[in-house]
């Protein structure tokens, strides 16, 4: 079965085709960075607007790549939540209208399940296992026991992991995207120049939650207090100090789930998923099985969402034509 996926939450415009859950044929994702990089970040209205323009060539460029005319596709995807209300609405709209147009069965696809399916693109995980999403707008932990058998154990209770890696590049002008800004930085820099704290959340039920908006205010507006003087305050080094309690922070919570589960397989989704210190210092666990997507499925794209729905529709059928857009899933974030 060959599924047509479209992606437009965000600022990425994507269309993939994925036969069978795993085998990509096809797979384009025209990025906006250029678009948004005088911002230092992603505005809504210009995202929507790029996506209403691109979507159609993206899509015949992805067929054209699977070879396959649009009509051989055997259902569309697209993704419905959680985004930039704007931007979904695009390519959840595009997507209805093509397949109530070619007869074929619509599925809508939740964003941040399809990023922890990307891993699975063109390989086999058996479960259970650990399921940890790391983006911009997500941080979150999980228990993953089948096809839709996911458990929240943990997200972020103020900035999500992605986004403090922005705020940070943005305030001392990293460059942008922040996230790769950062890594690039801080492979250059030692991360024993700065010693920031990591939070303390023993108080109320957040076991495996995270917290990241303290780290950025301490990078942003404490730098000094927390700087080893034995060395020079430069990017570099800023980056890889930042870096490595950034990483910390979430593996103490990502550990505990692992210990405390019993479940020593952990399966990486997401733009920070690419961070080469996330995948070195996980890699490096004894024991631990890491899993991580190739680096053109840690970010954005349709593939996911493609692989994704052949599983959803041979299980639960199509969606409704009346499934509408969110910009949030409460569960994914607790702010």
């Amino acid at each position: 079965m060959k599924i047509l996926g479209i992606e437009t939450s965000c600022d990425e415009c994507a269309a993939a085709v994925v036969e069978n859950g795993g085998r990509v044929l096809g797979n384009v994702v025209a990025s906006q960075i250029e678009e948004h990089r005088p911002y230092y970040g992603v505005v809504p209205e210009i995202a929507s607007r790029k996506h209403l323009e691109w979507i159609v060539p993206v899509v015949k460029e992805c067929l054209g790549q699977a070879g396959i005319a649009v009509a051989e596709c055997d259902a569309v995807a697209a993704t419905y939540r959680p985004g930039l209300i704007g931007s979904l609405l695009v390519g959840l709209s595009f997507g209805k209208g093509l397949a109530a147009c070619l007869g074929k069965p619509f599925i809508g696809v939740d964003h941040v399940e399809a990023h922890l399916y990307a891993p699975r693109l063109e390989r086999e995980i058996p479960y259970p296992y650990i399921g940890v999403l790391v983006s911009g707008g997500h941080t979150m932990i999980s228990i993953v026991r089948g096809e839709d058998d996911l458990e929240v154990l943990g997200t972020t209770i103020d900035d999500a992991c992605g986004e403090c890696f922005d705020k940070v590049a943005k305030h001392y002008d990293f460059g942008y995207p922040g996230g790769a800004a950062v890594d690039r930085l801080a492979q250059k820099g030692d991360p024993h120049a700065f010693h920031f704290p990591k939070p303390s959340l023993h108080k109320g039920e957040h076991t495996y939650d995270v917290s990241y908006s303290g780290l950025k205010n301490a990078v942003c507006n404490q730098l000094e207090q927390f700087r080893n003087p034995k060395f020079p305050k430069t990017p570099e080094n800023i980056a890889a100090g930042f870096q490595k309690t950034a990483i910390a922070i979430l593996l103490d919570r990502v550990l505990l789930a692992v210990r405390n589960y019993g479940v020593y397989r952990v399966v990486v989704g997401g733009g920070v998923a690419a961070n080469s210190s996330l995948r070195e210092r996980l890699a490096g666990e004894p024991g631990l099985e890491a899993i991580f997507p190739p680096l053109k499925y840690c970010t954005d794209n349709a593939a996911m969402v493609a692989g994704l729905a052949f599983h959803k529709l041979k299980k639960n059928g199509p969606s409704s034509f009346d499934l509408p857009a969110s910009a949030r899933v409460r569960a994914f974030r607790r702010i």
